[in-house]
């Protein structure tokens, strides 16, 4: 397990319980940072391959990259049902390959109402948590970054919040896709009206140049992409036509 730096706070309890209340399939609980639970099948990661709706949806770019950064807003969301949860990410490989090295922060309605967590993931292993605070409205910055034989490290800040956290992490992965994306694990979205990425860069480039594949997830959709940035709208006959829901799995896994 890599190296953590950043603000600390005891590790969430009494998630499971609550979220026991809402769902009779076995709800998410997050891992301590440091720590990750037990890997399940049912879990997302790469891409799955379908271009009307992906499994994710913002622009992701093939070729031969080393790293790729970028900023969001979080938005303010409205839970549909106890079974929403998505999250915007940043990160490399997963288009055409079985390895994600990637680094977000997801919102979970599980319990009622949105609740925020930063995490990162080197898919196939399971998702790490960070127990440092997030809230709607927050500035995001992300990175991976690739340092070659198989070394990687992963950023993500709160600009808003003041803290950051990263980690080193080993992987044979093989550095063929970078993506700014959203993604629900468990095909079913929470409403909102705008997520805005911005200053998203790949191997110290503006996005654009890497002429990457705009997609379309759960109804949302990625706007024009100019300097790097770019603003993800519900958009088309799908959008609040989601996906029939994939039972929560024990991990979730993006």
């Amino acid at each position: 397990m890599g190296m953590n730096i950043g603000t600390r706070r005891n590790c969430l309890t009494g998630r499971t319980a609550a979220a026991g209340l809402l769902l009779t399939a076995v709800a998410l609980v997050p891992a301590c940072a440091g720590t990750s639970a037990a890997a399940v099948s049912s879990g997302f990661g790469p891409h799955a391959g379908r271009f009307q709706d992906s499994n994710w949806g913002g622009y992701v770019a093939t070729g031969s990259f080393s790293t790729i950064s970028g900023s969001w807003t979080e938005p303010h969301v409205t839970c549909n049902s106890g079974n929403d949860l998505f999250a915007p990410w940043v990160g490399l490989d997963g288009y055409g390959s079985r390895t994600v090295e990637q680094t977000g922060v997801q919102t979970d309605c599980s319990s009622g109402s949105p609740v925020l967590s930063a995490w990162y993931e080197m898919y196939p292993a399971a998702p790490v948590y960070w127990n440092d605070p997030v809230s709607e409205g927050d500035s995001i910055t992300a990175s991976a970054v690739s340092n070659g034989g198989g070394s990687y490290t992963l950023t993500l800040t709160d600009n808003t919040q003041g803290w950051t956290e990263h980690t080193e992490q080993n992987l044979g992965a093989d550095n063929t896709s970078a993506e700014a994306v959203i993604e629900s694990p468990t095909q079913s979205y929470p409403s909102f009206s705008e997520l805005d990425f911005s200053g998203v860069t790949v191997d110290g480039q503006p996005f654009d140049a890497t002429n990457p594949q705009s997609l379309t997830s759960g109804g949302y959709a990625p706007g024009p992409l100019s300097g790097g940035s770019f603003s993800i709208t519900p958009g088309g006959a799908a959008a609040r036509t989601p996906h029939t829901p994939a039972e929560r799995p024990d991990t979730i896994r993006y």
